[in-house]
């Protein structure tokens, strides 16, 4: 029946006796087998090889076709059910449904709707049997793929507030090869975008003619336009997800170019910068979710004040005004080695210098100062405005829901130790981002899954 029901569909195209490759492919598609077309020109061109022609015959066909379609570990797996290694009645195809693929529910139903999908010879397929042609056809086809095909678009409830959620996120994305010479590219960008990267990271310093510029601060990595990454930004955010991106800024630009920075993310985003809360509520006492912040691109910076105060100020024209954010920072031996700053910064910054000294004995000193920040970039931080992290009580006590904090891998890792109840209380209700330590010159990552296990979502 196999080799009548094979003639009778090929017979037609070889009426001139041989065919090319392009026939081939064309032929393959109408016998409805999946394969791949680089591995069928090899096949193809492996046979004529042997002849030294450019045509084949149908029995060259015939066994490009078995090469590509009759796979040893299918015929294994056919003759372990079929007593004359023939046929799958459908009581043996049950078996092999409860065996092998660990079908537990409804076999009966399914083995009759495998044959009718999947069985190509109708005689076959009349007798609720299956043949070796349909038992591969049901092997190669999603049907039996492991991942679940159900899985294949989004099939979560995405209506949580964001912080319920993991966010695939990226670290230094405008470097694509070490984090101290290399260059900044921004297929950094793309290629993160590309991949459904939904957090990406900016550092943004002064450049010439009042242009940001992005680049790896106080090392020899590149330098690249803030406006272009924008741009870049704005083209691909939305390719391979809907769901919101977050630009996390590292922001260590003058207040003139912070303005400029926001001039950019306004006009050359538009509509897709979440500019206001979603309804426009001035409090705001939960996260809206992915599902509510679908298209929108978020910005991640520090904030002066809240989001209440930023609400009032949105039809005034705050050009040219600042406002003080108090930054400080806890150095201690825990945290020694965990900034983002270079380990070879410049000769002139004796003050990281200091900060990197190796230390043997436990020292912790708090280290305030003003950082000015332009209303006109402040206002555009909605949900995500950053805030420097102190401890879990204080969190617990003053944190409101849309500040998220970034915590140096080192330190995470001893809080996961010593900590891990408060870590999880922690990241059930604020975003927290983990980053590399500063060691991490090659642009190597860290093990998420521990910062995972305790509900870190960057």
């Amino acid at each position: 029946i196999s080799h009548t029901w094979f003639l009778n569909i090929v017979q037609n195209e070889f009426r001139n006796g041989k065919i090319d490759l392009d026939s081939t492919m064309r032929l393959l598609e109408k016998l409805q087998m999946p394969f791949d077309y680089a591995h069928v020109k090899h096949v193809f061109k492996k046979t004529l090889d042997k002849q030294k022609a450019h045509t084949i015959t149908m029995e060259d066909f015939r066994a490009i076709y078995r090469t590509i379609v009759h796979r040893a570990e299918f015929h294994e797996l056919f003759r372990a059910y079929s007593p004359n290694s023939k046929i799958l009645a459908d009581a043996e195809l049950i078996e092999f449904l409860r065996r092998e693929q660990y079908e537990t529910e409804a076999c009966e139903t399914a083995a009759l709707e495998i044959i009718l999908k999947y069985e190509p010879i109708e005689e076959v397929r009349k007798r609720r049997q299956m043949s070796f042609e349909g038992f591969i056809r049901y092997l190669s086809s999603e049907d039996c793929s492991v991942f679940k095909k159900d899985h294949r678009t989004v099939y979560q409830d995405m209506n949580h507030p964001l912080c319920d959620y993991f966010i695939a996120s990226s670290h230094n994305t405008y470097l694509i090869s070490d984090q101290l010479i290399g260059p900044s590219h921004l297929w950094g960008y793309t290629s993160a975008l590309l991949k459904g990267c939904r957090c990406l990271e900016i550092d943004c310093w002064d450049g010439s003619n009042n242009e940001p510029v992005v680049y790896h601060g106080h090392t020899l990595t590149s330098k690249i336009q803030f406006r272009s990454v924008i741009q870049v930004i704005d083209k691909y955010a939305f390719v391979a997800s809907d769901y919101p991106v977050v630009v996390s800024l590292e922001n260590h630009c003058s207040p003139k170019q912070q303005e400029v920075m926001a001039e950019c993310l306004e006009s050359i985003l538009g509509d897709k910068l979440l500019t206001s809360t979603i309804g426009g509520d001035t409090e705001v006492t939960q996260l809206p979710s992915p599902e509510a912040l679908k298209f929108k691109i978020l910005v991640k910076n520090k904030k002066v004040g809240t989001i209440e105060e930023s609400m009032l100020r949105r039809d005034l024209d705050s050009h040219g005004e600042t406002g003080d954010v108090s930054d400080f920072e806890i150095l201690s031996d825990e945290d020694e080695f965990d900034d983002k700053a270079p380990l070879c910064p410049r000769s002139d910054s004796s003050k990281r210098k200091s900060e990197y000294r190796p230390s043997h004995t436990p020292r912790k000193k708090a280290k305030v100062k003003k950082i000015k920040i332009a209303l006109a970039l402040s206002d555009l931080v909605i949900y995500t405005k950053s805030e420097k992290f102190v401890s879990f009580e204080h969190s617990l006590a003053n944190q409101k829901c849309y500040e998220n904090n970034s915590i140096g891998e080192v330190r995470a890792r001893k809080f996961i130790k010593h900590s891990a109840n408060e870590f999880v209380s922690h990241t059930s209700r604020f975003i927290t981002r983990i980053y590399p330590k500063g060691t991490r010159t090659t642009s190597s990552n860290y093990n998420p899954q521990e910062f995972w296990n305790v509900g870190c979502q960057m």
